[in-house]
């Protein structure tokens, strides 16, 4: 049965949740990247993209994501149209995979960015990755370029980081450097190490 030993991690748009599965990744611990699946499946229907959204969203049968998402962001109904067409095949795909990582009968990682927001998972435990807001929209501009306004409008498509917080069952505290998110790390991996040993 799939999400029997899965643990959602999610955080907020730039609050370092690919740098922490990483570092999960290093200690042992399995991640399933809902984010890489999606990726693939964008390019894999980029027909469906250039059919759907214009050609220039799509260049050599690769899906130009920067370009894309500035429509997705600011137009609902595009961004719903999107939703409905990938997410079932993202879901089915993170489905397979979560099936033949319950086969190890230990706790692994499903990287899912909008887990509270979507609630399409049956997973009970979660881990949210935490940057307190104004840290977020400083790493997200500083990141992506965007200016303010734009890096605001991103951040408030998703639910408010101290809210994900709140409804965590566990939370990776990244508000200092790397050493601190290290440590933070390490510690979850261990409390989950001795919790299914």
């Amino acid at each position: 049965m799939a999400f029997e030993y899965a643990i959602a991690l999610t955080g907020g748009i730039a609050t370092g949740k690919s740098t922490v599965a990483s570092l999960l990744a290093l200690h042992g611990m399995r991640v399933i990247d809902a984010d890489a699946i999606a990726h693939r499946l964008l390019d894999a229907n980029s027909d469906w993209i250039a059919g759907t959204f214009g050609d220039r969203f799509v260049e050599n049968a690769k899906v130009l994501r920067g370009e894309l998402g500035k429509v997705i962001f600011s137009d609902p109904q595009a961004k719903a149209e999107l939703e409905a067409f990938l997410h079932p095949k993202i879901r089915a795909a993170i489905e397979a995979e979560s099936g033949r990582q319950d086969r190890f009968k230990f706790p692994y990682l499903i990287d899912i960015p909008l887990y509270f927001e979507t609630r399409a998972y049956p997973i009970e435990d979660s881990v949210v990755v935490y940057t307190p807001g104004e840290i977020q929209l400083r790493r997200f501009m500083k990141r992506n370029g965007f200016d303010e306004d734009e890096a605001r409008r991103r951040i408030a498509s998703q639910m408010d980081i101290e809210e994900k917080k709140k409804r965590a069952t566990w939370v990776i505290d990244n508000s200092g450097d790397l050493k601190h998110l290290q440590r933070e790390c390490e510690t979850f991996v261990d409390m989950i190490k001795e919790k299914y040993r």
